[in-house]
């Protein structure tokens, strides 16, 4: 396989993972337009620098790590120039047929935002992404013992979230 057909590869593959991207994002940006400009953002890094992808490493874990660190940058700058995108808009969920699956998903989602950045951070990696624990370890530049350790107290907090909100319904 020549390097343009490889190249096209690989570009079809970021197509592919672009929900995940997106959805990892949302995750720790906590808003869907921070969430979409960060992936952008990602994106044309990862496509700018693709010659620094390993090919014998997951692409998927490259572009998490990627996306991290394009929001880490995003925050450094913002405390800089006290700039801020966008508030997201109320009304995100408005239409929709299954309001019982919105009630759930939306306490998951307000679940998931309480969270401490570090255990949300590993719950949406292993949990939403299915990354492996050695593969996410690697994405927070953390030691896999760190990030067992986050997981299983982030699946705790979640459980215990989800708990007291179904009591209250």
């Amino acid at each position: 396989m020549n390097t343009s057909e490889t190249s096209q590869i690989v570009h079809e593959q970021i197509v592919t993972l672009l929900p995940r991207l997106r959805r990892y994002a949302r995750n720790f940006t906590r808003n869907r337009h921070d969430a979409d400009d960060v992936v952008q953002i990602a994106v044309e890094r990862a496509l700018t620098r693709l010659d620094q992808w390993r090919s014998d490493a997951r692409l998927d874990s490259w572009l998490f790590k990627i996306v991290r660190n394009v929001w880490i940058d995003e925050l450094r700058s913002r405390g800089r120039r006290n700039k801020i995108f966008l508030a997201a808009e109320a009304g995100d969920n408005i239409g929709s047929d299954s309001m019982a699956g919105e009630a759930d998903l939306l306490s998951v989602q307000s679940a998931m935002a309480r969270l401490p950045g570090d255990q949300r951070e590993a719950v949406s990696l292993v949990l939403v992404e299915g990354l492996p624990y050695k593969e996410a370890a690697e994405v927070l530049d953390v030691p896999i013992g760190t990030l067992t350790s986050r997981l299983a107290r982030g699946r705790e907090a979640l459980q215990a979230m989800l708990e007291t909100e179904g009591d209250t319904r």
